[in-house]
């Protein structure tokens, strides 16, 4: 399979200002040098605690937000130099279905009106007909019927929303879907129709997702590779079998270990991460993990380690080899 994107050192900062004359007196370095590739037709997970930055990255890639550095290259293009119309263009073939199905839909339309303006703006229909049996068809590919046409967002329940954001974006044919956490207002039991949707449209029109959530039980269901990051990097990128069960990095496998057993005899016990997560403002010379880190050593207090690629296909942050059962460091 070929690279469909390609994300090379990217940063995006968020400039703090104080003052009257509003002087910059530092950054906050959501997305601090991330660099990964998506495959076609494949699913990325991007996991990591609250404020690791996975929805900047997001943002950054669709260009929603500006990095200040870095590549993004979509289906040979580099996003990042984009001028407007070429994103106008860009943006048919690349889209994203946001965290609250609510706020993403305007609550003043029906849903008709929204599908129908949407392929005006994008000059998608020739025909007011045709755009009438477009915006059907593509209810149906989600599973509502015409009865829902003409119904405002606040008559639907979360999932149906979600379903009506996706109808949306299908109406331009993507090659690639951000997904921005999209089960995480919805219940469980709504959850998994729509997980089961998403896989469903995947594999009828070879979508390519970047799925980004904290819930490892999802990612794991939803994904082929996971990239793993913590306070504006990725620490960890490889096949979610090899991420899931032969974790390289003190952090990831710290996640997969408080990751629940669903058997009440299984009983485990969990070594919890110690201090909190610094701030993006101020960050960790060295190893920004280092000072949360049981492994720890001055070498990881004064040296950044780079992402490398210890094992085929599996990219790792981290100094050192580590035996998770006993702790032992092997260079």
């Amino acid at each position: 399979m070929r690279d469909l994107l390609i994300v090379r050192n990217l940063k995006t900062w968020f400039p703090i200002t104080s003052g009257i004359i509003t002087r910059t007196v530092g950054y906050v370095k959501a997305v601090d040098g991330v660099s990964f590739t998506v495959r076609e037709g494949e699913t990325v997970g991007l996991v990591g605690e609250s404020g690791s930055g996975k929805t900047t990255v997001a943002r950054s890639i669709l260009r929603l937000v500006k990095p200040i550095s870095g590549e993004v290259v979509f289906d040979g293009v580099n996003v990042t130099k984009a001028n407007r119309s070429q994103l106008r263009k860009l943006r048919r073939k690349m889209q994203i279905i946001f965290q609250d199905p609510y706020a993403s839909l305007d609550p003043r339309q029906t849903v008709n009106s929204m599908l129908v303006e949407a392929m005006k703006i994008h000059g998608a229909t020739s025909s007011r007909a045709e755009t009438s049996k477009k915006a059907l068809e593509n209810l149906n590919k989600v599973g509502l019927s015409k009865e829902h046409l003409y119904r405002f967002p606040h008559e639907f329940s979360g999932g149906q929303r979600q379903r009506i954001a996706l109808a949306r974006i299908l109406l331009f044919k993507p090659k690639f879907i951000t997904l921005d956490e999209p089960t995480s207002f919805l219940d469980v039991s709504v959850q998994a129709s729509v997980l089961n949707l998403l896989k469903t449209l995947q594999k009828e029109f070879n979508l390519t997702y970047l799925f980004i959530s904290h819930n490892l039980g999802v990612v794991h269901h939803m994904s082929d590779r996971v990239a793993v990051m913590y306070l504006g990097k990725i620490v960890e990128f490889a096949d979610k079998n090899r991420i899931y069960n032969s974790p390289m990095h003190p952090y990831t496998f710290h996640l997969m270990d408080a990751i629940p057993i669903p058997d009440p005899e299984a009983r485990k016990e969990h070594v919890l991460l110690q201090g909190d997560v610094p701030s993006p403002v101020n960050i960790p010379l060295g190893c920004r993990f280092h000072p949360r880190c049981p492994y720890a050593t001055k070498k990881c207090s004064r040296e950044e380690p780079e992402l490398l690629e210890k094992n085929k296909g599996h990219w790792v942050a981290c100094h050192y080899k580590i035996n998770f059962k006993n702790g032992a460091k092997i260079r």
